[in-house]
């Protein structure tokens, strides 16, 4: 479907209010259909609290017709400070529903200065309990295994699935360390416990019939170094992702299949192109979206800072035992019909050649298209954004933001105020750029979109807007 746009787009130096209010992005949807596209790499934010997801390491569990996102809170340190839950109905607007897991200095292994990663969660059907396991450990957020060596596996349950969680404690599987872990619900109901043990190999143990507990290993890759795993069955095999052993620095990530989770498994190879880093990122989970189609779940970690890190989620090819990764700038996901596409051609709009009102004024990025960006942001104006019908779309911001915190602004579509996030490019925020995406109800005619600086707060450099074609 082809359509002719109109953008106005707005840039404001005027201060708006300091109270602001955080729509959800579905309230007072006019729009009849959705094209919602994934940007990987770029910041995620939700639609009530304005801020980047915190979600990392994270699961995914749907329950009836809503999906729910479990993962660690990254926003200001490596240490634990919760486990985050997110909702979603369409798996690309998330809205934060709290934290399921928090700190407590009263539970050692959930205290000040701990590591717990990785939360993944399976529900019970015996018991009717959601059961979280996750990575625990002491001493420093480091890669140092001299210092993190507890290397166990804590548990914890709750009657829902954002809990909150009750900690029943860790261990060791079986009596073996334990560092990247994941879950795995087979067809039959039976879980199993996927968990890296550094001395031997990533190991599959299967879970006592409650979960809380382990009972006997199924397979052990005997010193193949892998970590990060995720298992899906699909066609009669089993596929277990991993990443190599490279602490935070990406690598080519791996897959090895079986006919049974005993085994015997195929050797590892990449599924990504060689080289990529898996388009720097580790796998984190690999969500079956039905249809005989996956999606790649990983984490674009950056450790310097960790608030930076985002995910890379990418449509993920499996054709019989042969599996492959693709690069996209951006795609579709379409959660009703569970299925994905490409995404549309796009026109993209320089803010340095848009006329520059009340303070803006352009200045040199290194990483922004033809070098530059606006800063100091008063009023940018774009022309054009001229839909012929009712789509809910995705526009994507190419800013520039230097410092170690995200920036705000809010950002109005068609009257619909949304508060956008924005994340730290690089320490200075003039040679990269980053992307930042907003998803706005466009009508028949023309559409209005600004954004504006917020009270108190620095604005992020502005260096383009691309916007699809519908």
């Amino acid at each position: 479907m082809k359509s002719n746009f109109c953008l106005l787009f707005l840039v404001l130096g005027s201060s708006q209010a300091t109270t602001l209010h955080f729509p959800s992005q579905r309230e007072d949807d006019l729009a009849t259909t959705e094209e919602l596209e994934i940007v990987p790499g770029a910041t995620w934010t939700d639609i009530n609290t304005g801020k980047h997801i915190q979600a990392h390491g994270a699961g995914i569990n749907k329950v009836g017709r809503t999906y729910y996102m479990l993962g660690e809170d990254k926003d200001s340190t490596a240490y634990f400070q919760s486990v985050s839950c997110y909702s979603s109905q369409n798996l690309v607007e998330w809205r934060y529903e709290g934290a399921a897991l928090s700190r407590n200095d009263s539970i050692p292994d959930l205290k000040t200065k701990r590591i717990v990663e990785r939360p993944k969660v399976l529900y019970n059907r015996k018991t009717r309990k959601y059961v979280m396991y996750a990575h625990i450990d002491n001493g420093e957020a480091t890669d140092d295994l001299a210092v993190r060596k507890d290397a166990r596996v804590g548990v914890a349950t709750a009657d829902q699935i954002c809990g909150p969680y009750e900690y029943k404690g860790g261990f060791r599987p079986l009596g073996q360390q334990s560092r990247d872990i994941g879950l795995y619900q087979d067809d039959d109901g039976s879980g199993y416990l996927l968990t890296e043990d550094r001395p031997n190999g990533l190991r599959i143990v299967k879970l006592s019939s409650d979960y809380l507990n382990v009972t006997e290993n199924i397979h052990l890759w005997e010193g193949d170094n892998v970590e990060s795993p995720a298992l899906i069955h699909h066609n009669g095999y089993y596929f277990m992702f991993g990443s190599t052993l490279s602490g935070w620095k990406a690598n080519d990530n791996l897959y090895s299949y079986s006919k049974s989770l005993s085994g015997p498994w195929s050797a590892w190879e990449p599924f990504a192109p060689v080289g990529s880093g898996t388009f720097s990122s580790h796998t984190t989970f690999v969500l079956p979206l039905g249809n005989d189609q996956f999606i790649y779940m990983g984490d674009r970690w950056q450790s310097n800072n960790l608030l930076r890190s985002t995910y890379i989620w990418l449509p993920l090819d499996i054709k019989e035992t042969n599996v492959s990764l693709k690069w996209r700038d951006s795609w579709i996901l379409d959660a009703k019909t569970e299925s994905w596409r490409e995404a549309p051609e796009y026109r993209e709009y320089e803010a340095e050649t848009a006329q520059l009102d009340d303070g803006a004024l352009d200045r040199s990025c290194i990483g922004c298209s033809n070098g530059k960006s606006v800063t100091n942001l008063g009023s940018v104006q774009f022309s054009g954004l001229d839909a012929r019908s009712a789509t809910k779309v995705t526009i994507v911001l190419t800013h520039a933001v230097g410092g170690a915190q995200q920036r705000y602004a809010a950002v109005t579509c068609n009257g619909n105020e949304q508060i956008i996030a924005f994340l730290p490019t690089a320490s200075n925020g003039t040679d990269t750029a980053g992307k930042s995406t907003l998803h706005c109800n466009v009508l028949p005619g023309k559409n209005n979109v600004s954004i504006s600086r917020i009270d108190g707060m620095d604005a992020p450099d502005l260096d383009k807007v691309r916007v699809p074609r519908y």
